[in-house]
């Protein structure tokens, strides 16, 4: 059974987490200006943007690590006024955790008297996550996917609602994305609200029902990974050298199939298209007989 202080409250339990209004300076920089969102329970939310987006200072704002102008409420406690009930909420995964040189077992103990919780969870957690063989070894000599592991079992430790992670994969190789990411997706299949920050295209598309666009510190847009696979996959740019008499016709074919063409000042039809329709133009040109006596192909990055 979880402790008292991790059972939502169910008059107050939708959403999960609530941003209103959010602002935070750090003397004449605006690192978050404004930024409202939501997640729901059992939502897996990704906050995308480039570096100094604002993601990071999300995160903190939300842990209650800096103050800032507006309302966060976590499982329907306010960060700033509830602070350790909104806290204990949460399950929290750094981009790289600290860990004391103790044992894993001896860690576990620790953060599960530290929180409260009930440390017949651990060999659960220990089987899940692939740390029974380890359980006795110091934690400075795990690998890094092992301790970003440990680092997990630690944030499940007291079964919050939200699991809050930063950069989830950012150190680690191929094949402990992978399986870290496996693990993360079982979560959320099991109605574990996520909330993450990334800059990883496979950490969105395994993990996110939505994406957040960050940028300057505001959300900008809201949409789906598919959408964001969309705007950042390769397009080509094709530069069709066509003769004078046919080359407004072709410009004509081409925008009445909807795509993206123009003429442009080498006398030549240039037009982009995704990557896996490059042949789509071509083809459509010479089905309406018009002859192309050479052209040249880019690749472009769609987003904007």
């Amino acid at each position: 059974m979880m402790e008292p202080s991790n059972i939502v409250n169910p008059e107050r339990a939708a959403p999960i987490l609530a941003v209103h209004s959010v602002t935070k300076r750090y003397g004449k920089l605006l690192a978050l200006d404004g930024v409202s969102m939501q997640a729901a329970p059992g939502e897996a939310l990704a906050l995308w943007g480039a570096n100094g987006a604002g993601k990071s200072t999300l995160v903190k704002a939300i842990l209650g690590l800096v103050g800032y102008q507006g309302r966060i409420e976590v499982a329907g406690y306010d960060a700033l006024r509830e602070g350790k009930s909104a806290r204990r909420q949460i399950g929290y995964v750094p981009q790289e955790a600290v860990h004391y040189d103790i044992s894993v077992r001896a860690t576990l103990i620790f953060y599960a008297r530290l929180k409260k919780a009930d440390p017949r969870r651990i060999p659960a957690l220990l089987d899940r996550l692939g740390l029974v063989d380890h359980l006795d070894k110091p934690v400075p000599v795990l690998s890094g996917g092992l301790k970003q592991r440990l680092a997990l079992a630690i944030a499940l430790i007291s079964n919050p609602p939200l699991l809050l992670l930063d950069e989830p994969t950012a150190n680690l190789d191929s094949q402990g994305r992978s399986d870290y990411l496996a693990l993360l997706a079982g979560l959320h299949r099991e109605q574990k609200t996520i909330l993450f920050a990334s800059h990883r295209f496979e950490e969105v598309e395994i993990l996110a029902d939505r994406v957040l666009l960050m940028e300057s510190g505001r959300v900008s847009e809201e949409i789906s990974p598919a959408d964001l696979r969309l705007r950042l996959s390769p397009n080509v740019e094709l530069t069709l050298w066509i003769g004078d008499s046919q080359r407004s016709h072709a410009l004509e074919v081409l925008l009445g199939q909807g795509m993206n063409a123009h003429l442009n000042g080498r006398s030549t039809v240039v037009v982009r298209v995704d990557a896996a329709q490059k042949l789509e133009p071509l083809h459509l040109l010479a089905a309406q007989g018009i002859v192309i006596t050479d052209f040249e192909m880019e690749k472009v990055q769609s987003w904007n």
